[in-house]
């Protein structure tokens, strides 16, 4: 049965990470919700799927429940659509950081300057930006933006590495895109840190991009890469069934 996707996140504060675990399984599991969410002491990650309904009733409660204390009133969320459900069970885990960087050493509320997703291809045009995408080498082959620069990396946690050998004296404005944001917010607060003294990020990534951009304005060339049983989605995040897992090894 078609189901409805919701991949979100959201960098703030969870003091109490380890009480949460348990009742937000239960929530989830209580409106027959599938896939995974990451807890830590920075925040919330993750992508599930489930009925339209109950996804819609997962966000309220998250948003403005009582679980989370209206610490999530702007979650950001990236909604999608599956023909099947694309994951077989739940998974509610309490980690150190909700996407592996550096074990929590850098604070993610520090990143850069987020641009709207209907700002983005000006953005593109800016004399010597410096255009990276901080994906994994296997995304970047599926998709990208036209000019951007591929650091290599076949885990998030190398991007501190490819950012070591750059000068931030070289690149007055950075611009970066990811999924659906969270690595830019890691990634450019990294590079602010490190001296980068004008660093931007595609505002929800470029799952948002691919949503709200029209087609005769959209920059973006291939696919996107996805973390769950459809592989890739398109334009208008419509899923791209010719990508069947093989293709990727």
């Amino acid at each position: 049965m078609p189901c409805t996707v919701a991949a979100l996140y959201k960098f703030v504060a969870l003091p109490d990470v380890e009480a949460l675990r348990t009742p937000l399984q239960t929530l989830c599991a209580d409106l027959a919700i599938t896939g995974t969410l990451l807890l830590a002491r920075e925040g919330l990650n993750g992508t599930v799927a489930g009925a339209p309904g109950a996804i819609d009733a997962l966000l309220e409660s998250l948003r403005t429940g009582p679980l989370f204390s209206g610490r999530l009133q702007d979650l950001d969320v990236k909604l999608s659509r599956a023909e099947a459900a694309p994951f077989g069970h739940l998974k509610v885990r309490v980690k150190r950081e909700i996407v592996t960087f550096d074990d929590g050493a850098t604070d993610a509320t520090q990143a850069g300057l987020p641009v709207a997703p209907d700002a983005w291809n000006a953005l593109l045009d800016t004399p010597g930006l410096l255009l990276i995408d901080t994906r994994n080498a296997f995304e970047v082959a599926l998709g990208t933006f036209p000019g951007a620069v591929d650091p290599g990396i076949t885990r998030f946690s190398a991007f501190r590495d490819y950012v070591d050998r750059l000068d931030p004296a070289a690149y007055p404005c950075v611009a970066m895109f990811c999924t659906g944001g969270i690595r830019c917010e890691k990634a450019g607060a990294y590079m602010r840190a490190r001296g980068f003294a004008d660093v931007r990020h595609l505002e929800g990534g470029i799952l948002r991009y691919l949503e709200t951009v029209p087609d005769a304005e959209n920059r973006w060339r291939g696919d996107c890469f996805v973390f769950d049983g459809r592989i890739a989605l398109g334009p208008a995040l419509v899923e791209r069934p010719d990508h069947a897992p093989e293709t990727l090894r």
